[in-house]
């Protein structure tokens, strides 16, 4: 029986970094970088956790400035 999982790919550089993502996502696979900023100044949000990625796109939808896309991706 196939799978999906997941993939999330995150625009650092138009990341602002409000949190929303990070909040929505129900496998914590997302978090803000708490060291490092983006160009604009942003502590940004990185996958911390890829392989917990379930596809929901629960990310993508609640990104104010789009800045996520998921990919589902099928496993045999």
């Amino acid at each position: 029986m196939a799978t999906i999982k997941g993939a999330v790919d995150i625009d650092v550089e138009r990341c602002k970094g409000c949190d929303l993502c990070v909040i929505a996502c129900p496998c914590d696979v997302l978090q803000l970088q708490p060291k490092e900023v983006n160009d604009r100044g942003y502590h940004y949000v990185n996958d911390l956790n890829p392989d917990a990625c379930i596809g929901c796109a629960a990310c993508a939808t609640v990104c104010p400035d789009g800045c996520i896309t998921v990919y589902r991706l099928v496993e045999k």
